[in-house]
């Protein structure tokens, strides 16, 4: 059975900074994402890695303060958000596929639970 769960949110202030986990199970795969989706608003993407961790995708309002890394033997993504504003207040949603790497939330075969950030003025 395929799971995907995500840890590190919680409550910060502006300018802080937070790491969030994503641990898969049950098997690897090539392609994982971070999606978040706030209050009253759709899902968006935030970042994207590849196998080797070479190749990298992310949204244009995240990108020099957001980092995405893996660890393939632990089999676990990263989410390092630094500079943290209060519209990066959301619930982050780790993704995972089978295929190329993408930026498209629907191209995602699984999602876990989510995890809350937010981020105080």
């Amino acid at each position: 059975q395929v799971q995907l769960v995500e840890s590190g949110g919680g409550l910060v202030q502006a300018g802080g900074s937070l790491r969030l986990s994503c641990a898969a199970s049950g098997r690897t795969f090539s392609k994982m994402g971070w999606f978040r989706q706030a209050p009253g608003k759709e899902r968006e993407f935030v970042a994207a890695i590849g196998w080797s961790g070479d190749s990298t995708y992310y949204a244009d309002s995240v990108k020099g303060r957001f980092a995405i890394s893996r660890d393939n033997a632990k089999n676990t993504v990263y989410l390092q958000m630094n500079s943290l504003k209060p519209e990066d207040t959301a619930v982050y949603y780790c993704a995972a596929r089978v295929g190329l790497l993408t930026t498209i939330g629907r191209n995602y075969d699984y999602w876990g639970q989510g995890t809350q950030v937010t981020v105080s003025s």
